[in-house]
């Protein structure tokens, strides 16, 4: 993923909030050499403090001998995304028909070493922290291994700990059009109001006020 100075974080907070708030993404793991990669979309638990994410397949996904072989895998995110169109883009003085369409995302790419789970102890702790970040009011019976009502359906999963290396995030927000430009957008996108434009609006204004695409932003990779 391409990340330029005006796309990068303003700094660490940015991308982990975000991604504190975005669960759902798409693991890519590589296959077989001279075959195409695996891409698995799933819900996932990060934990920053430990920096790994946690989750779990069923036992006759196809995944599991490519992880097995090959553990280097990528966990990407993608939410908040909208189109621009061109004539928004155009710079001031610039006919609107010569502005170019483009756009509008943000991404979370975490770099990590899979690690697969079987022993059901283990594995039932990986599906508890998954339940308590998704159902933090509980209403759940306690996953324990041996025990009813989860333990019998433990043996058709495997857990999953993602040991996270890297992680690149990209704020893709018009930040390196002109104020001017930038304000323009924000209107239109108001004025439009279309799936995922109030997202990209807050973005993009939240990016502005932080100085956000100036050419000192960190680079996004971690």
């Amino acid at each position: 993923m391409l990340i330029h100075p005006w796309d990068a974080p303003t700094d660490d907070a940015e991308w982990q909030e975000w991604l504190a708030a975005h669960d759902f993404g798409q693991l890519a793991v590589n296959g077989s050499p001279g075959a195409p990669p695996w891409v698995q979309p799933l819900h996932f638990a990060y934990d920053p403090a430990r920096r790994e994410a946690v989750t779990h397949l069923a036992r006759p996904n196809p995944l599991w001998s490519a992880l097995e072989d090959r553990p280097a895998v990528l966990l990407s995110v993608v939410d908040d995304y909208t189109f621009i169109p061109g004539p928004w883009q155009a710079d001031e003085g610039q006919p609107p028909e010569h502005g170019v369409p483009t756009s509008f995302y943000a991404a979370v790419q975490l770099v990590c070493t899979a690690h697969v789970v079987d022993d059901p102890e283990a594995k039932a702790e990986l599906l508890q922290r998954q339940t308590t970040h998704f159902q933090p009011a509980g209403g759940s019976a306690p996953i324990v291994a041996g025990a009813a009502p989860y333990g019998r359906q433990l043996s058709g999963i495997r857990g999953l700990r993602l040991e996270v290396h890297d992680v690149r995030a990209k704020f893709k927000y018009g930040g390196k059009r002109a104020e001017t430009v930038q304000h323009r957008i924000s209107e239109r996108l108001a004025e439009r109001g279309g799936p995922g434009d109030a997202a990209a609006r807050r973005h993009q204004q939240r990016r502005l006020a932080a100085g956000g695409g100036s050419a000192s932003s960190t680079s996004g990779r971690r």
